[in-house]
């Protein structure tokens, strides 16, 4: 095999691979050699059909086995011998493809771009700044007392009441549209909370004011983003009758309280809620620093980037926040989505922190165990109750489906190695202070 370099600009690279005939004849001659003890044919014993037959009967196919074979194994020696790590999978042409006859040498073009060379940073010199919030008291009663209204029963109103809001009303309703009702629109005895927004938009509001043994016939208008497209920006009527409306009555907060939450008692019940409440602002605070990070990294160092990453990357963008965009368009058949520059540089840092993470974490040695893996696979199992085995199965198959679970937690576990070396220093804020720090991330 002939190797010809082609091109040689940037990352990009070219090559010309010649396969000379009879190197390609001789390989067709080695598979039916290899083949002919184990072939059988009408008129000849097994393992005694002349060459001369098979390679009329089977030569075509053969033929076309022995180019592949021969380009495979000369593309994945080239690669080896040279290291080459291609960003994306190599592109291959037959040059000579159409006019191809038999005895003619094979001719193959193969380009691709190279992952760049990562400059090492000292990454010691990187300062960041942690936000620290302890929850205070009033957090955690706060945090009780929302524990409470949801353990909150309801309790009959005196006769002759009017609903209010935050009450509880039993009612039948019959929905109709254009005189007629529609299907999912009938229900009995359903305790609805007033105030709730369970129900379309303006349904509950009809219902304050209303006693038990009323009927009301409460008027809406469903939605445009309604999810059923036959009742969109459709008028209706609900036919409600109100059996009986009761006013809410939160739990009180004890230790009965804390054991229905499964806690042995209200102060059992507040150290969790205080241990809850600081892993939430821990998580909130390592977002900024992870932030944090990734912008200065970005700074830190600079590299070509390889352009077939870039594109598909702002292509991937650019069809993710499509879809965003119109969430009721759940195909794919919308046609091509052109990247805007904005797309475009929001891939080109996506690609660079990416590589320059993996350059680090190789260069560190960070890995995922065997138990991390499983942990990120069971924690994504929840996710489809009754179907864990399958979606098990599904994982162990499927080496796209492991990358994804395994893309984020190496990430999580290389910017976690580099925030332990870099210079921190920690600022004690309030809530209000870490949420609006977290506010102004979403925005940027």
């Amino acid at each position: 095999m002939q190797v010809t370099e082609t091109l040689n600009q940037g990352l990009k690279r070219g090559y010309r691979f010649t396969l000379p005939a009879a190197d390609l004849a001789a390989e067709v001659d080695r598979q039916l050699a290899e083949a002919q003890p184990q072939i059988e044919m009408k008129g000849f014993r097994k393992g005694k059909v002349p060459m001369a037959l098979l390679k009329k009967t089977y030569g075509p196919r053969v033929m076309g086995d022995a180019m592949q074979k021969s380009i495979d194994d000369a593309i994945s020696s080239h690669m080896t011998e040279n290291a080459v790590r291609p960003a994306m999978q190599p592109k291959i042409e037959m040059e000579n493809g159409e006019g191809w006859k038999e005895g003619d040498d094979v001719v193959v073009n193969v380009t691709y771009e190279t992952l760049p060379q990562i400059p090492e940073a000292d990454l010691s010199t990187i300062e960041l700044e942690r936000l620290t919030v302890a929850p205070s008291d009033e957090q955690v009663n706060e945090a009780l007392e929302n524990l409470a209204r949801s353990a909150q029963s309801f309790e009959d109103r005196p006769a002759g009441e009017a609903a209010q809001s935050s009450d509880q009303v039993t009612i039948d309703f019959k929905g109709m549209v254009d005189g007629e009702a529609f299907e999912g629109g009938t229900a009995e005895g359903y305790p609805l909370v007033l105030g709730s927004g369970s129900f379309i938009p303006g349904f509950e509001d009809q219902l304050i004011g209303a006693k038990a043994g009323d009927a009301v016939n409460v008027n809406v208008t469903f939605p445009d983003d309604y999810g059923a497209p036959h009742l969109k920006g459709k008028d209706a009527v609900f036919e409600t009758t109100v059996h009986a409306v009761k006013s809410p009555s939160a739990a009180a907060i004890d230790d009965e309280l804390a054991k229905r939450f499964g806690a042995e008692s209200l102060d059992a019940l507040k150290a969790q809620i205080t241990e809850r409440l600081g892993a939430e602002y821990a998580g909130a605070s390592r977002a900024l620093v992870k932030r944090a990070l990734l912008d200065r990294l970005d700074a830190l160092v600079s590299f070509d980037l390889p352009e077939s990453l870039v594109e598909a990357e702002a292509a991937q963008i650019a069809h993710q926040l499509y879809h965003e965009d119109h969430p009721d368009d759940h195909g794919h058949d919308h046609g091509a989505i052109e990247p805007t520059e904005e797309h475009r540089k929001l891939a080109e840092r996506r690609v660079r922190l990416g590589l320059l993470l993996a350059d680090v974490g190789q260069r560190n040695e960070i890995g995922i165990s065997e138990q991390e893996m499983t942990q990120a696979v069971m924690r994504q199992a929840r996710n489809f109750p009754g179907q864990e085995r399958a979606f098990f199965e599904f994982i162990q198959q499927n080496e796209a489906a492991q990358q994804q679970l395994r893309a984020p937690i190496f990430e999580d576990k290389v910017v976690d190695h580099i925030i332990a070396g870099a210079k921190v220093t920690e600022r004690a804020v309030t809530k209000d202070e870490l949420e609006k720090a977290l506010s102004a991330l979403d925005e940027a």
